[in-house]
C-alpha cells in the first residue's frame, strides 16, 4: 500500500490564512462536530454519489492509477442552509469496507470517522490552496465561486482499505466563524 500523497501540491503545514479559517482547516477532530458546535443549523447535502474517476492528485493515496474507476461521495456541509464546505470522499470501486459507511444519505461522515469505528486508522492532514482550475474547485464553485479554496485532505484506513476525504472551505464559511 502506498503512503499518503506528499507531493508538492499537498503539504503537511497549512497555508497562511486568517486565524478563524486556519483553525477550522487544522481542526484535528471532526469538522462536522466543530461546525455544529457554533449553534447554527447544520446539514449535509449530497450532491452526487457513485462511480467516478481517480484524480491525478488523489490516485497515489488510494493505490490506484490516475483516471482509474472509484466510488465517490460529493457533499456540501451547510450552516443555516448556506454551503460552507464542499467535500469528496473517495475509495476503491466496490470497496466492502467503505461502501456501508458511504451509503449513508445525508448523515455526516464525520460522525462515523470520529467515534463509531474504533478499528479505523487516520493519517495526518495535508493542506493546499486549490486553484479554481482544480477539478474539485470547479465542483465547489457550483455552490460558491472563488479564485482559490483552502483545502485539507486526510486518508483513513479501515481493514487496510483507504478512503481519501478532501474538504474545500467555501468563502461563506468566514461569515459563521
Amino acid at each position: 500500500m502506498r503512503a499518503m500523497v506528499n507531493d508538492a501540491q499537498w503539504r503537511c503545514a497549512p497555508p497562511a490564512l486568517p486565524a478563524p479559517i486556519r483553525d477550522c482547516l487544522t481542526e484535528p477532530a471532526s469538522l462536522s462536530l466543530r461546525l455544529q458546535a457554533g449553534g447554527r443549523r447544520f446539514a449535509v447535502q449530497v450532491l452526487d454519489q457513485g462511480d467516478s474517476r481517480a484524480l491525478a492528485d488523489e490516485a497515489d493515496a488510494l493505490g490506484l492509477p490516475a483516471g482509474a474507476p472509484l466510488y465517490a461521495r460529493h457533499v456540501l456541509l451547510t450552516l443555516d442552509e448556506t454551503p460552507v464546505v464542499y467535500a469528496r470522499s473517495a475509495t476503491r470501486h466496490n470497496c466492502p469496507a467503505w461502501m456501508p459507511v458511504l451509503l449513508r444519505g445525508s448523515r455526516s461522515l464525520g460522525l462515523t470517522l470520529f467515534g463509531e469505528l474504533p478499528q479505523l486508522r487516520r493519517e495526518a492532514l495535508h493542506y493546499q490552496l486549490l486553484a479554481a482550475s482544480h477539478p474539485l474547485a470547479e465542483a465547489a464553485a457550483v455552490a460558491r465561486a472563488a479564485t482559490e479554496y483552502p483545502a485539507r485532505r486526510c486518508r483513513f484506513l479501515l481493514d487496510d482499505a483507504p478512503l481519501l476525504l478532501t474538504e474545500l472551505f467555501l468563502p461563506t464559511l468566514k461569515d459563521f466563524l
